[in-house]
């Protein structure tokens, strides 16, 4: 393939993909059309399964086994892919479109060293000398602001960190300068700054080299401001395509306008206080399709009409496409009819003027949570005490394995919880938010510190101890499907904690977990299921079903909806109000995402490099942060802002240099806001800074900070303490004046 291409960089037209599987197939891709110009990105987006994936392996022709194109065309710079041999396309793959793939854990070859996955690409397509290619590895490596990059071309996979593993993903893909570039997922399960970072270096790299590119998501968030144009993507089909502004400000469809709904940084307070919008209902069965439009059984603005009938893909004018008989906001209020949802929650449609709250800066509650949370009692004793609680994982190094020092994991750390109430922990990859909540629930021993949880200290009990005592503390782990034993039986896996403690006598094991299994929201034919026949979702609710089925008084949620999609995580978080008003259950949230955090929360800690930095009220801490740490943190969440007050994306946080690696103790890299250069180091785990941790990275550090620890100190609001020498906004009595934040709002 040669020379410049005379139209759109990628051409795809009336795509059909099937999967053929045991006699059935599976419509994947069913006729979807699309462009993609050179330097433009175009955000594909939906729901898992809806067809994302999908389409971008059928361009690659990398499709899973039965996967085969039935019709339709995908011509890349003029030349017809779908009718190229195997081995044409393999000089295709990686030369002239690169892909990064959703898990670069396990895209990348673990017995390789990632300087010669990278250089593979080189040697195979450009005919490059091993030497050559290696220093192509090494320069791309840089070009993706990784430190130390001859370092890193030395290492293996499972010495990077998520972050490092996505930018050496990248650079793998960008060796040999591909015209397209697909991302699928690019920052699924990424810390805020880690996922604004990628997602600016693939923007500087689109801009730098002329690539298109496509931007797999099911997070509306993700793409704002990031694209051009937007294709919503509904059971294999297209269901709306325009410019990202027109999508933002005015959805058509009215699966767009749920998945916006859905967010939580949507949720304004009246909304919020009846939950997030949930879609009803499951994603079509895309074997057996159904006469009339895909959506209509999960919609609530359907008709008659409606499942009679298919819309195709048109609109009202020429730049905005959209398959609905009754697009919103057309015919008066609330959709089609003007009676709003049909569930009560109302819509966007005639409305268009839902702001985020966290972006406009209106109503300054955390959202809904007063309409939901168990009051607070200033005088009421609180259910979990957390006092100078210390973690240190020892390094080795060395022949013989000595221990040459140690990791900060979890450093002096503080905080109460009450009883029914939210603490969110959120913080960057490797800030020790993990730690802390594996020190809780007693899978790890702290070195110092109390945890005085109802009144006694589990910090000082031995692991027998503990066992006999009737444990009030559960936990949710980040990955529910590697938690629940494929070998067991749900009814097994639910009834093995009533087993341990010895709770429940046998005979009353099944009425247990047929009364989980229905508060969670799962059939009683589940208990004879295995883990692998469920959805995401649904083993999420498995996971919260057998931290319940114990009736804790307190559960930890480590990241219980990070890797899922917006329509899913409102069904879970939505779930886990309602039984918290059911049960009196305190929280401790823990994600990298403060848009959750925000929605779930009613008291907010901050961690960095195993150190709270800043605590108090959701409110506060979301919308007048007193930390630099936490005001940038709040400036690298997207902007998301529907309706006609429209604006451009807010500018990325001026506060934060470096980024915070997990588990390595490797220094992690990014450019220095509006800098340009190599990258700047942040912080190693293994010997943080004197004085304040986060100096090194912070815009307004001064020799004070290097030489004395900030305390955590009362700042502007009661309950708001800030670990800072100049903290943001108006200081409290004693303290230095505050400096003036950066807009985050």
């Amino acid at each position: 393939m040669s020379g410049p291409p005379s139209g759109p960089v990628l051409e795809i037209t009336g795509l059909h993909t099937e999967i053929r599987r045991n006699g059935a197939a599976v419509r994947a891709v069913d006729g979807v059309s699309l462009t993609v110009a050179a330097g433009e990105c175009l955000g594909l987006v939906g729901e898992s399964g809806c067809g994302k994936t999908m389409t971008a392996r059928s361009v690659m022709r990398l499709l899973p086994a039965g996967g085969v194109i039935t019709a339709g065309s995908v011509v890349l710079a003029g030349t017809e892919l779908t009718a190229l041999s195997e081995r044409n396309m393999q000089t295709i793959r990686g030369n002239d479109v690169g892909m990064v793939f959703q898990d670069p854990s396990s895209s990348l070859d673990p017995t390789m060293q990632v300087g010669r996955q990278i250089a593979e690409s080189v040697v195979v397509h450009r005919g490059a000398s091993r030497a050559v290619a290696t220093a192509r590895a090494i320069e791309m490596l840089s070009l993706v602001k990784i430190a130390d990059p001859e370092r890193v071309a030395r290492g293996y996979p499972h010495q990077l960190s998520g972050g490092m593993r996505q930018r050496a993903m990248i650079a793998a893909a960008l060796a040999c300068e591909p015209r397209l570039l697909i991302a699928d997922e690019p920052t699924t399960a990424l810390d805020v700054t880690t996922q604004r970072d990628i997602l600016d270096l693939i923007g500087d790299l689109r801009a730098a080299l002329g690539m298109a590119v496509i931007l797999v998501t099911h997070d509306l968030g993700v793409i704002a401001g990031r694209t051009e144009r937007v294709a919503v993507m509904y059971g294999g089909r297209i269901v709306e395509q325009a410019a990202t502004s027109a999508v933002f400000a005015r959805p058509r469809h009215p699966y767009t306008e749920a998945l916006f709904e859905a967010l939580p940084e949507m949720a304004s307070s009246r909304l919020a206080s009846r939950g997030l919008y949930s879609i009803p209902g499951r994603p079509p069965d895309l074997v057996t399709r159904s006469p009339g439009c895909s959506f209509a059984q999960r919609c609530r603005y359907v008709r008659d009409w409606c499942a009679t009938h298919e819309p195709a893909l048109d609109g009202d004018h020429p730049g905005h496409s959209y398959a609905c008989f009754f697009p919103v906001g057309v015919m008066g209020q609330g959709g089609a009819d003007g009676q709003g949802g049909a569930d009560g929650q109302g819509g966007a449609g005639g409305r268009n003027t839902l702001i985020s709250a966290w972006v406009s800066g209106r109503g300054r509650q955390a959202a809904g949570r007063e309409a939901t949370a168990v009051p607070a009692d200033p005088a009421a004793e609180p259910l979990l005490r957390v006092s100078g609680l210390v973690k240190d994982y020892p390094v080795a190094g060395g022949v013989l394995g000595r221990r040459s020092g140690a990791v900060s994991a979890v450093a002096d750390v503080s905080f109460e919880l009450l009883a029914g109430q939210t603490f969110g922990l959120v913080g960057e990859s490797g800030s020790g938010k993990t730690t802390l909540a594996r020190l809780l629930v007693g899978l790890e021993r702290p070195d110092a510190g109390a945890i005085v949880f109802d009144g006694a200290d589990l910090a000082a009990m031995s692991a027998r101890q503990r066992r006999q005592r009737r444990s009030g503390i559960q936990l949710m782990f980040q990955d529910s499907f590697a938690s629940l034993d494929p070998r067991m039986r749900v009814r097994s896996i639910l009834s093995e904690p009533l087993a341990i403690h010895k709770t429940v006598r046998r005979r009353g094991y099944r009425r247990q977990v047929l009364r989980i299994l229905d508060e969670v929201g799962l059939p009683a034919d589940a208990e004879n299921q295995y883990a692998r026949a469920f959805s995401g979702g649904q083993r999420q609710r498995l996971a919260l079903a057998r931290a319940l089925i114990q009736r804790p008084a307190l559960i930890v949620a480590d990241e219980p909806v990070s890797a899922l999609d917006v329509s899913v995580q409102a069904q879970i978080l939505n779930l886990m109000r309602k039984l918290q008003r059911q049960y009196e259950l305190s929280y401790l949230f823990i994600s990298h995402d403060l848009s959750v955090i925000r929605y779930m929360a009613d008291t907010i800690g901050v961690m960095y490099l195993g150190k709270l930095v800043e605590t108090g009220p959701a409110q506060e801490i979301c919308t007048a942060p007193g930390h630099p740490y936490t005001a940038s943190l709040i400036a690298a969440v997207p902007a998301v802002v529907t309706g006609p007050e429209v604006t451009q994306p807010r500018p990325a946080g001026t506060l934060l240099a470096g980024t915070l690696l997990a588990g390595t103790g490797q220094p992690g890299m990014t450019a220095l806001p509006g800098a340009s250069g190599p990258p700047v180091a942040g912080p190693d785990p293994a010997h943080p800074p004197s004085g304040c941790r986060f100096r090194v990275r912070c815009a307004f550090a001064r020799d004070v900070c290097a030489e004395q620890e900030p305390a955590l100190r009362p700042h502007a609001v009661p309950g708001q303490l800030v670990a800072c020498h100049f903290p943001l906004g108006p200081a409290a009595a004693g303290q230095v004046a505050g400096r003036t934040a950066p807009s985050i709002a």
